[in-house]
């Protein structure tokens, strides 16, 4: 028995515990690619209404859900309204303000994925030198008084530094919160939390239309431009909930404000087995050089690039493209609540098939092709209005990207490994996000051939990739479980999933 068991278990009744803890997670660990194995369904790790996870553990998971979860998606929320609120400027004078022309309106909406790019590795190491709520609360603090401060911009050359600040630093929102949802729970919980925090981006779309109607339709704006208390509104809301996850998200599961019992505290070192990662400081170079000779990881930062070409293009375009179907302006500012309506039917669609079936990389494959399919039906629908009906498809990528955003959080272990795969595939999202913008060429409008074409062939080829990064797991699968090791693995060593012989990857 391992030291922190000795400490933990004082009497006979967590002895007993502890050794049925064990015993399940002995069970779990071993998985097949969408098989069962030993008596188990285990392609997809433990269900979240498994028979045999104890009341404890249950209310455990709803501790975790009810202190982090809340704070997370709405994060989620804000960081994507937030970049977002172009989108909806550009509807109320905000280009003519400005003096925008050209390709000036796209390079302000690729100028924020500029500073994403910049602060991916600066947010690696900082991830992993300072405490997660403190480091987020900060960032969230930054990043709304950015927004605030654009409504002072007057010219491209201010408005471009403001986009480039607020990428800067919302930069780090999504990989500090996709660490701290793969490190509290279990990988079979993963996707479910991802998922709902990722459904907050389509609440955004909505509320962001509804907010953006409002302003638009005030009857006393006090002399400030609209676009401008878009801003100003959003901005200050911004700072609010970076003061308050400052001081109140919690990121750790061992915090001493879940107040756990003695068999809720064994059962977060159990569960931490189950993730294989283990928090540390110390920063494994080896662990990154495994990283980048693994073909699935040039497979998902390329699909991760590709994927966000057409995310970074809808992002600044979302409310231009409806209202060149021949909506007026505050129609088109409703007709954006239907994106975000389809966003979330597409997620939370998502994530019921990835459970029900065991297969996290086919279903998103499977969205990809209702994506191409929506892009497709963009361009050949004749009747203008009617093209909503592709639009709205369209937005199955975001789902699709949320299910590989989980299978890379279910798959990856050792902790700087993690955080490397995760900021490289920040990385290669910035580099789609600032390219995709650029191939929406407002002279092709309303159909935008180079930019839709460009992004049906590139989801195409995420099918591709995703295929094969799938392959190569489910092949090291096979491997293992034919080959049994007879080694024990201690997750206090922070081992890879290369390095752990009895690692099985989720499909």
């Amino acid at each position: 028995m391992e030291p922190f068991q000795k400490n933990i278990a004082t009497n006979a009744s967590d002895l007993i515990r502890l050794n049925n803890l064990e015993k399940r997670t002995s069970q779990s660990y071993y998985a097949t690619d969408g098989e069962h194995y030993d008596g188990y369904d285990t392609s997809y790790g433990y269900s979240e209404d498994d028979p045999e996870k104890t009341a404890e553990e249950r209310a455990l998971v709803r501790k975790l859900d009810l202190y982090i979860m809340p704070i997370v998606c709405i994060l989620d929320f804000i960081q994507f309204l937030d970049k977002s609120t172009i989108n909806y400027a550009a509807l109320f004078d905000f280009k003519e303000e400005l003096g925008l022309s050209g390709t000036q309106y796209s390079l302000l909406g690729s100028l924020f994925y500029v500073g994403y790019f910049v602060y991916q590795y600066p947010n690696n190491y900082l991830l992993q030198r300072f405490t997660v709520a403190r480091y987020i609360g900060v960032i969230v603090v930054l990043w709304g008084i950015v927004l605030a401060c654009t409504a002072l911009a007057t010219n491209f050359a201010q408005a471009a530094a403001m986009r480039f600040l607020l990428g800067l630093f919302e930069a780090g929102i999504y990989p500090a919160m996709t660490l701290l949802v793969s490190t509290c729970y279990r990988r079979s919980e993963q996707a479910a939390r991802l998922g709902a925090f990722w459904i907050w981006n389509g609440v955004a779309l909505i509320i962001g239309g509804l907010l953006t109607y409002g302003i638009g339709t005030m009857e006393d704006d006090l002399g400030i431009s609209r676009w401008k208390w878009i801003m100003i509104i959003l901005g200050a809301c911004t700072v609010f909930m970076g003061v308050i996850s400052f001081f109140f998200l919690i990121d750790n599961p061992k915090s001493k404000a879940l107040r756990l019992n003695a068999e809720q505290e064994i059962l977060v070192e159990e569960r931490t087995r189950d993730n294989s990662v283990v928090r540390t400081t110390t920063i494994k170079m080896h662990q990154i050089k495994e990283a980048l000779f693994e073909v699935r990881f040039w497979c998902f930062c390329i699909a991760c690039m590709l994927i966000n070409f057409q995310n970074g293009a809808l992002t600044i375009y979302n409310a231009q493209i409806v209202h060149d179907f021949g909506f007026t302006q505050l129609e088109s500012v409703l007709l954006t609540i239907g994106t975000g309506g389809s966003d979330i039917i597409f997620i939370i669609a998502a994530v019921w098939c990835a459970r029900k079936t065991g297969n996290l990389l086919y279903t998103a494959c499977g969205l990809m092709v209702i994506d191409v399919v929506g892009l497709i039906l963009l361009q050949v629908i004749p009747v203008m209005r009617l093209k909503l009906i592709g639009f709205y498809m369209s937005w199955s990528y975001c789902a699709a990207y949320v299910l590989m955003i989980a299978s890379i959080t279910n798959n990856v272990s050792g902790y700087t490994k993690k955080i490397f795969y995760n900021g490289s595939l920040m990385v290669f999202y910035t580099i789609g996000n600032a390219v995709g913008p650029l191939l929406m060429i407002e002279s092709q409008a309303p159909g935008y051939i180079t930019g839709m074409t460009t992004y049906t062939v590139a989801n195409a080829l995420v099918i591709v990739l995703l295929c094969i990064a799938r392959w190569k797991m489910a092949s090291v699968n096979r491997y293992r479980l034919a080959r049994s090791s007879g080694v024990v693995t201690n997750v206090e060593d922070d081992l890879s999933d290369v390095a752990d012989p009895n690692y099985i990857y989720t499909m």
